[in-house]
């Protein structure tokens, strides 16, 4: 009788096809009872989040987590385009459940917000291609480094510069906050910038849209954690989220959705809350 008992338990985990089972017990009842999860996104950072220019429909990493972590829980996810300012208050104020849109996962972020760590990344240099003067990191001291002022790269590029340019005598770069990547891709463009940073999850796929634009130099700055944003008050969706992304691991379907975007050295082993440092 008890194995029978498990064989059942093991049965309601798994489909017929040997995919996973929604599971809404996991759900706090307040999200059950309301019917949806509400995520906030920004769909500005490709290949993280952004609209199809086909379709003009979401699309990307997070998108594709966001999807597939809420089929598993058996409940709808209401995407909402929200500021990348808004995203905490929101999560504050409960008018989002969940924040996934490439948000890095901090100590000062964790005082208001639990992140569940799906993603590394890092902060990285380049330049555009036809740059001489450009050839090592360090030649870029002295030089003025554009990257978008709502990250927390305007710091990194600091430490990097106190570490790698003024630590050796040389000019410390000149740190240009961007209104985003974007921004910063078109100052470098127009000559106002010699270099920029953005994520080194994005650069692949900015190369692969301007064939010969852009160069990458050296490696990562340092190496951070992206994470699902959820309210400190909402352990609940927090733990149901782990859950789920720690079984999406180990089926191989976490693997799968960041092979498709080409971001398979992102990965983690295991979800874990709050290990942003």
């Amino acid at each position: 009788m008890k194995k029978m008992l498990v064989l059942t338990a093991a049965l309601s985990v798994f489909t017929a096809a040997g995919a996973w089972a929604a599971d809404p017990a996991r759900l706090p009842t307040a999200i059950k009872d309301k019917g949806f999860i509400a995520a906030g996104i920004m769909p500005n950072y490709p290949p993280m989040d952004f609209k199809d220019p086909g379709t003009n429909q979401l699309t990307g990493v997070d998108y594709d987590l966001g999807m597939e972590i809420a089929k598993r829980l058996g409940i709808e996810v209401k995407w909402q385009e929200t500021a990348f300012e808004q995203m905490v208050s929101g999560l504050v104020t409960q008018r989002l459940d969940i924040v996934l849109s490439g948000m890095t996962d901090t100590p000062e972020r964790q005082k208001t917000v639990d992140f569940v760590d799906y993603f590394k990344t890092g902060p990285q240099f380049y330049i555009l291609d036809t740059s001489k003067d450009v050839k090592v990191a360090t030649d870029l001291c002295g030089k003025k480094v554009g990257t978008s002022r709502r990250t927390n790269f305007p710091v990194e590029i600091a430490k990097w510069s106190a570490a790698n340019c003024e630590a050796k005598g040389k000019p410390a770069i000149v740190v240009v906050g961007t209104e985003g990547s974007a921004d910063a891709r078109a100052q470098l463009r127009q000559a106002r910038l010699d270099g920029a940073v953005q994520g080194s999850e994005t650069l692949p796929y900015i190369q692969t849209q301007e064939p010969g634009a852009y160069r990458v130099i050296g490696e990562p700055l340092t190496f951070q954690l992206a994470g699902l944003g959820v309210a400190k008050g909402n352990p609940g969706l927090s733990a149901a989220i782990v859950a789920t992304l720690d079984a999406m691991i180990a089926d191989g379907s976490y693997g799968k959705i960041l092979k498709k975007w080409n971001l398979e050295q992102g990965a983690v082993a295991k979800a874990q809350l709050n290990q942003g440092r």
